[in-house]
């Protein structure tokens, strides 16, 4: 049975539930208990699961790492926030060094289960050293697994997923879906990661999209169904590993295919998307060249406009994806 949520509130449901069912699970980071996190999203877990399970700690990413890695290999399952996803650049070396080799160098005896979560993306005038997409970092590196919901039934259920997962997890829950709603299934219900999914079919081109882009996607659909263009908008939900499958599915199946996110074009994760449709049986289908529409490289700007023109936005779908069609460019 579904209700409607926020996303915010979905992603608290999933942590509250998992909780319940494994007091294992641990919820510690700057802010998360009596503040309710930066974007409120832990509200109430600390007077519901107390301070041994709710911890508020001091501002050390690369401590809170490392505490993340040993706590999960001695066999608890801590649920990490980092308030922006900017300062995850202070845990590198415990995330990269440690937590992403320690199951292979020591030869499978250990299992590294803890998710890391942190608030991704621009558009809230947070500036330059708030506002970053940094998730291909991650997917570049061996051992840890990247998720990017773009939906609240998504954020619920792949987190769930996460959390049962015996490997380190970067899970990127971007700013601006925080209060977006929609229809999210009661009860414990993960989803397991590494599926990716049709978020709307059509025949015309394919539209792949992660996280706040995939709602952007959606509207501009909307926008060119109007025009008789159909979109196929297509949510790979888990960056790495990835499900490639339903993605070249499409792309035979419409012929043309614009990649959207919002990081950098310059190493996003974009470029990974084109190079695996371009080597696989797709590229045979293909009736126009792989685009790719990506935020610019440079950093974030504060100025509202400047931040907006930056990233990808409706109207710039629409556009991309209507060249690709009518024009094949």
């Amino acid at each position: 049975m579904s209700r409607e949520l926020t996303y915010a509130q979905a992603i608290r449901e999933a942590i509250a539930l998992a909780m319940e069912r494994d007091e294992r699970v641990f919820l510690f980071g700057e802010d998360v208990g009596i503040y309710g996190g930066a974007f409120g999203v832990t509200d109430g877990l600390l007077d519901r699961f107390g301070p041994e399970r709710v911890r508020d700690t001091p501002i050390s990413e690369a401590v809170l790492a490392g505490v993340a890695t040993g706590a999960a290999m001695t066999g608890m399952r801590p649920i990490l926030e980092i308030q922006f996803m900017d300062f995850i650049t202070l845990s590198m070396e415990q995330l990269v060094l440690q937590a992403a080799k320690l199951r292979f160098m020591l030869g499978g005896k250990v299992n590294i289960p803890f998710v890391l979560r942190t608030p991704a993306g621009a558009g809230t005038g947070a500036a330059a050293q708030h506002s970053e997409s940094l998730e291909n970092w991650f997917v570049h590196v061996p051992g840890i697994k990247v998720v990017m919901p773009s939906t609240p039934a998504d954020a619920k259920g792949l987190l769930l997923g996460a959390i049962e997962d015996p490997n380190p997890v970067i899970f990127v829950e971007h700013k601006l879906l925080y209060r977006t709603k929609g229809p999210v299934p009661e009860g414990y219900t993960p989803i397991p990661l590494s599926q990716t999914e049709v978020k709307r079919e059509g025949g015309d081109l394919t539209v792949v999209a992660t996280s706040l882009m995939v709602a952007r996607a959606l509207e501009a659909a909307e926008t060119l169904a109007q025009e008789g263009i159909q979109l196929e908008v297509v949510d790979p939900r888990t960056l790495k590993p990835l499900d490639e499958q339903p993605i070249i599915d499409s792309v035979k199946k419409t012929g043309r295919v614009l990649i959207v996110h919002e990081a950098c074009k310059t190493g996003g994760y974009g470029g990974e998307l084109a190079a695996i449709i371009a080597g696989s049986e797709a590229f045979d289908y293909l009736d126009a060249p792989i685009r790719r529409l990506a935020g610019l490289d440079m950093p974030v700007p504060y100025n509202r406009e400047l931040e907006r023109r930056m990233v990808p936005q409706v109207e710039d779908i629409v556009d991309a994806a209507r060249k690709l069609v009518r024009e094949g460019i």
